[in-house]
């Protein structure tokens, strides 16, 4: 027969309470002891604070950790298993790699890119997020195998990730929709970097005026290296600061403006040339101006980088087209007596019925003089001389036609002869852009078949003709 001891408390030697009840609660211990239950589970349906509120309660196979309103928090350097994404330390760079539920992924496409697949068996509820690494899906894109499941309901197309930046999180809903995103979308890269890019940037020249017509003047230059100055005076310009891993930068080179073959129409004004891109202020330089022609109302030069030159007689003060500030400078208004004005260079006013000068630059290893104004006719002395750096001379009366000005220099096109040969003006030359970069920085990504190469420790791109540089 079982014994049976009831009392109300249990203390031990020094009489403090062992377990006590009061009312419906039992206490074990008292609030200084440690109570510990040696090789046994304690079982029970809740687990509560002081305050009655639940740390952990079950209810069938649920198991609620908290109550509303708590924050329940894991310890700094403790791991949570079986729950949550684990974020894998092996950055993925191989070209092909199998998901696994829960893995929280790098994907590097610096090299190559990457195809993920997906877990075979998957079930409700399983997670996986795939994060651009590098910043280069863009260039090579990560493409999902389904591995038998479907992605937003369909089997066909393959999902293919090619922004740069992107984060990708997805969730599987089961056999009907399969896999669907969470969230989707580029990162906003708040920590971009840059790499400083030289420039010489140079606009087609304008053409030369027609019969006894004006010369053209340079196109507009503008520049950044090593601190040369700009043209028109101006002092150099402060560098480009490009940002790398595939941002395209356009580089556009302007033509040379056609020569006046009519008595009612000046020289044609150059093209500008240019370099745009994300993150970078776009770098223009106007195109040359036209020249004036011998005839009235068309006599005075036009505006342009450097300004085109007066034709003969003309009345106008000044006639002579102006240049842009830090870019280029004016062209020359009539000389006087058979002569028309030359056109404005990079480095020089138009000066009688000679061509301003242009500019030397060593942004290619070398000084090469660019952007040079034209001369204007001359009717019976020697053909007047296009300014340094690709101007074209002027036209002679009965002696030398105009002359163009040299292609990818900016120089501006000759002022036409007044007779015995032709009176047509010339054509300006050609513009030219040049970057120049740290060879370690150098992508080798170009279009438009610039000229490249080296100087010291640095890459220089020379485009002769339209095209662009990926960073």
């Amino acid at each position: 027969m079982s014994s049976i001891i009831k009392v109300d408390t249990v203390k031990d030697i020094a009489s403090t309470d062992i377990i006590k009840k009061s009312g419906t609660s039992i206490t074990v211990g008292t609030a200084s002891d440690t109570t510990t239950v040696a090789g046994n589970a304690v079982r029970s349906n809740a687990i509560q604070a002081a305050d009655g509120g639940n740390l952990i309660s079950q209810s069938g196979t649920t198991i609620t950790l908290g109550a509303s309103g708590d924050t329940v928090e894991i310890a700094s350097g403790a791991s949570l298993v079986g729950g949550g994404i684990s974020w894998q330390s092996s950055i993925v760079t191989a070209a092909t790699h199998t998901a696994a539920a829960g893995q929280g992924l790098w994907l590097d496409t610096s090299s190559n890119a990457i195809t993920l697949t997906l877990p075979s068996s998957p079930s409700v509820g399983d997670q996986i997020i795939f994060t651009d690494y590098a910043r280069n899906w863009g260039t090579n894109a990560v493409t999902l195998t389904l591995n038998g499941s479907k992605f937003q309901g369909n089997t066909t197309p393959v999902p293919v990730y090619d922004t740069s930046g992107e984060s990708v999180d997805i969730v599987f809903s089961g056999t009907t929709k399969g896999w669907i995103p969470n969230t989707d979308g580029a990162v906003a890269f708040e920590t971009q970097q840059t790499y400083t890019a030289n420039f010489l940037v140079i606009a087609g020249g304008g053409g030369g005026g027609y019969d006894r017509g004006g010369g053209g003047g340079a196109g507009g230059y503008r520049n950044s290296f090593n601190s040369e100055t700009s043209g028109g005076g101006g002092s150099a310009e402060t560098a480009l600061a490009l940002i790398p891993g595939g941002t395209v930068y356009t580089v556009t080179v302007g033509d040379g403006g056609a020569g006046s073959s009519s008595a009612s129409a000046k020289g044609t004004p150059g093209v500008d040339s240019s370099i745009s891109g994300t993150g970078i202020t776009t770098i223009t330089s106007a195109g040359g101006g036209g020249g004036g022609t011998g005839q009235p109302s068309y006599r005075s030069g036009l505006a342009g980088g450097s300004g085109g030159g007066a034709g003969y007689n003309d009345p106008a003060s000044p006639g002579g087209g102006a240049g842009t500030s830090g870019q280029g400078y004016a062209g020359a208004n009539y000389p006087s007596g058979t002569t028309a004005g030359g056109g404005g260079g990079a480095g020089q006013a138009g000066n009688g019925d000679s061509g301003g000068n242009g500019v030397a630059s060593t942004i290619t290893g070398s000084s090469v003089t660019r952007g040079g104004g034209a001369g204007g006719h001359n009717g019976s002395a020697s053909a007047p001389p296009g300014g340094s750096g690709g101007g074209g001379n002027g036209g002679r009366d009965g002696s030398s036609a105009a002359q163009n000005g040299t292609t990818n220099t900016g120089g501006g096109g000759g002022g036409g002869a007044g007779s015995g040969v032709s009176t047509t003006g010339g054509t300006g030359g050609k513009g030219v852009v040049i970057l120049r970069v740290a060879t370690s920085d150098y992508s080798g990504t170009t279009s438009g078949s610039p000229t490249v190469t080296t100087s010291g420790s640095d890459t220089i791109m020379v485009f002769n003709a339209s095209g662009s540089y990926t960073s």
